[in-house]
């Protein structure tokens, strides 16, 4: 291991030859097809829901949701449901005081540029148990059998409940003693390079920013004096909070046929809904090489415009806090969990009623430079998601906001509750990694390399 470290790979420009290099044999070829025309699927237009022949993997179903108090109080829309736990992990090793993260380039169809940085092993059960009868996913067993290893997290946590019905992944970090080589689209970097190539548009995965953020940190037990209303407070208060807000906000959903989703039409090519906002519910078809099967069909999600995820940041008894919101989304398990400040698409809100607008979005919007901190656009999960992104914010501020749906934390406190399940979403668990990245070395982008593919 040390040798496999000395010669310099880890270095910016060594990681970003091995990455280029790893584009010519690691990418996917992606055509849009007619949802009627996906292989192996059901997709046919009086087809209640999107579903695979093998009866596995996902499907893509109509839900109607009723939520108490809520902006929007119903509505209706397609979800994917895929009620199947998968592993997202990544495996670390110390090298003289030096953590080490074993990362993938991995090629996913919605990504936009082909090619990211993802966890050891990303993989549903449907892939790792070898429904799909392809290659077996390289390190699973140290995932699978980490009782002879040190685990340094090891929870469930959501999916992104806009899109996915109550899906959740396993989230580990296993740490190894013993010296393991990468294989091939395999790498070691340190924790601060992965920090830092953060600051790359599309580049690091959000599977692996969601597997980053459970890395555990210290101060947990701190408690911070009392501040301004909404201000800071101890952890057990926080989980007072939205113990509160779990057993007030009622959130009801009922499965529908497609066909009947109000607002939604089938098109030749898609579902779309009527104001041409939201999201497009479409057919693909891959090509892949360095996976573990090379061709396949499938429906995915393609949402219209870019997402803009944000904290805003103080500095309170000198200390820094985020203000985060207590979010309701019809894919949690338990109704409420913490978001960002702001979680949304603006365009989206041209076709909405104006109170549904989202607090503290023109504040972030309207931003002086000299407050921002931190912003970077990246990737939402590409394996059911086609191209879509969401910008990511840290915003200063000098306001204190008075809401009850509100509460400024410290990072800290933020890491301690991603110890347990369904308390930190996935945006605010990869605006965490960002937020943990602030003080990390930048790596430089990587210069444009003519004629390669970047499907």
């Amino acid at each position: 291991m040390k040798e496999f470290l000395a010669d310099g790979p880890c270095a910016p420009a060594g990681f970003h030859q091995w990455f280029e290099a790893a584009r010519r044999t690691i990418y996917t070829r992606v055509e849009r097809i007619p949802l009627a025309s996906v292989q192996g699927w059901d997709c046919a237009p009086g087809s209640p829901a999107l579903t695979h022949r093998s009866g596995r993997f996902f499907s893509v179903e109509g839900l109607r949701t009723h939520i108490s108090g809520h902006a929007i109080p119903r509505w209706d829309q397609p979800i994917i449901n895929q009620p199947e736990t998968g592993i997202l992990g990544i495996l670390v090793k110390w090298v003289d005081g030096v953590l080490y993260c074993l990362v993938q380039a991995k090629a996913e169809p919605g990504n936009i540029n082909g090619l990211q940085l993802s966890p050891t092993v990303q993989a549903t059960r449907s892939n790792f148990t070898g429904v799909h009868r392809g290659k077996p996913v390289p390190y699973l067993t140290y995932f699978r059998d980490a009782a002879a290893h040190r685990v340094i997290a090891d929870v469930r946590q959501s999916e992104q409940a806009s899109w996915f019905l109550r899906k959740r992944n396993r989230n580990m970090i296993v740490e190894v003693g013993e010296d393991i080589e990468a294989a091939a689209g395999f790498r070691w970097l340190s924790l601060a390079e992965v920090r830092g190539l953060l600051r790359i548009d599309d580049l690091v995965g959000m599977d692996l920013r969601s597997v980053l953020a459970c890395m555990p940190v210290g101060g947990e037990r701190h408690v911070t004096r009392p501040g301004p209303a909404r201000g800071p407070t101890t952890t057990g208060e926080i989980l007072r909070w939205i113990t509160a807000a779990r057993s007030r906000v009622e959130v009801r959903t009922e499965r529908v046929p497609l066909a009947e989703l109000g607002g939604w039409r089938r098109e030749p090519g898609a579902i779309v809904h009527e104001s041409g906002r939201f999201f497009d519910v479409i057919g693909v078809r891959v090509k892949a090489s360095g996976r573990e099967v090379g061709e396949w069909a499938q429906p995915m999600i393609a949402a219209h415009g870019t997402g803009i995820v944000a904290f805003l940041t103080a500095r309170i008894d000198g200390e820094p806090h985020v203000l985060v919101h207590q979010r309701t989304e019809p894919g949690f398990v338990d109704a409420v969990e913490l978001g960002p400040t702001v979680q949304c698409t603006e365009r989206n809100y041209d076709v909405l009623p104006a109170h549904a607008r989202p607090l503290f979005l023109d504040e972030v919007l309207t931003a002086e430079p000299d407050r921002i901190l931190f912003d970077v656009t990246l990737s939402d999960e590409g394996g059911r998601l086609f191209h879509t992104r969401s910008r990511h914010l840290l915003v200063e501020t000098d306001e204190r906001p008075d809401h009850p749906d509100y509460r400024w934390m410290r990072p800290a406190q933020l890491s301690e509750l991603l110890r347990h399940s369904h308390y930190v979403n996935m945006q605010a668990r990869s605006l965490l990694a960002c937020l943990h990245a602030l003080h990390a070395p930048a790596v430089p982008a990587p210069a444009p390399e003519q004629g390669v593919e970047r499907t």
